[in-house]
């Protein structure tokens, strides 16, 4: 059994490197067509055509994936299944429209059949292929090399690194046409809401963070044996220590007090004055969860709550933890 194991990695890393390898030698095969590529589909973009990818077999589901792609980066787009488009799907074309081609062969019937009416459509076309020489690449206008050496399965048959080579070249267009097009990462939240990227760039702290009847707020005359009660009561690992105009003065954390409790001289009745944090670390309402997480993590010793509080004022607002921000779900 031990051996089948290694044999069962052995082929899978081997399959991999297959790909990686033949990705790599695609990547120094770029030149002047794929730059041209770029400029046809920003240029298409910007002038509110749509991209319309289309293939079949493998190739199409390569396709349909790279359509999704560009459409999270803002650029009106959609999959043309080839044997669809023969029976009356070809009406989502409009002049101007640009069409990029997958096919392994560079000779797949369906789609060799639609060409003519595509360049009927004034549609500029961009092929994906894994033969230079082949009736799609002829009928063209900008061919991308997508061809491969080998197939990176034991028989060479399964289409594995080339499939692999085209989705690269695809997903390389779409990085280029974004930095081309100045995409930020507010548009690319506004096409996707509804994921962690997205919360994390369209929320900002003020949204997710708990208020104060859900914290613990003392002063510093109040006790060690305070804050722990007040940690237990709202099951948060920080309490805010606050003056009579609510400006935040500190903070004690459960870190702090097990840090506390090492030295072994901790009393229960010993002022939060004696053992807070004075000034701590805080957050305005208004920035973006992603600033807040920045924050928190980037820094010699991670932490995983901050206060929150006004700009102006400085008085205490709230207190958001890492788990509020790394929630999956909308509050």
């Amino acid at each position: 059994m031990g051996k089948a194991k290694d044999t069962h990695i052995s082929l899978g890393q081997a399959t991999m490197l297959v790909e990686a390898e033949a990705i790599t030698t695609a990547s120094q095969r770029l030149g002047p067509e794929f730059a041209q590529a770029v400029e046809v589909i920003t240029e298409m973009s910007n002038s509110g055509k749509k991209l319309i990818f289309c293939g079949i077999g493998k190739s199409g589901h390569i396709a349909r994936k790279l359509s999704t792609t560009f459409m999270s980066a803002g650029i009106s787009c959609i999959f043309l299944h080839a044997s669809e488009a023969i029976h009356g799907d070809l009406g989502i074309y409009k002049p101007g429209d640009v069409t990029i081609l997958l096919s392994k062969s560079g000779s797949s019937e369906e789609i060799v059949r639609i060409l003519p009416i595509i360049k009927g459509f004034e549609s500029k076309v961009i092929a994906i292929v894994g033969r230079l020489e082949s009736p799609i690449s002829e009928a063209a206008d900008i061919v991308l090399d997508a061809s491969v050496e080998k197939e990176g399965d034991t028989l060479n048959l399964l289409p594995t690194a080339s499939a692999s080579v085209a989705l690269a070249l695809g997903d390389a267009l779409a990085s280029a046409v974004i930095g081309a097009k100045g995409f930020t990462p507010e548009e690319f939240a506004r096409y996707h809401p509804g994921g962690q990227l997205g919360r994390n760039l369209l929320l900002t702290v003020g949204d997710v963070m708990l208020k104060l009847d859900k914290i613990a707020c003392l002063s510093a005359k109040h006790t060690l044996k305070d804050a722990v009660l007040g940690m237990t009561q709202f099951s948060i690992g920080a309490a805010c220590i606050i003056d009579d105009d609510n400006v935040l003065t500190g903070i004690v954390t459960d870190g702090d007090i097990r840090r506390l409790l090492s030295k072994k001289e901790v009393v229960l009745d010993l002022p939060l004055s004696k053992c807070m944090t004075k000034n701590p670390l805080s957050v305005n309402p208004e920035i973006p969860l992603r600033e807040a997480l920045r924050i928190m993590e980037d820094r010699p010793s991670q932490i995983s709550v901050i206060p929150v509080i006004d700009k102006s004022s400085n008085k205490l607002l709230g207190l958001i933890r890492v788990h509020d921000i790394h929630q999956t779900n909308f509050s």
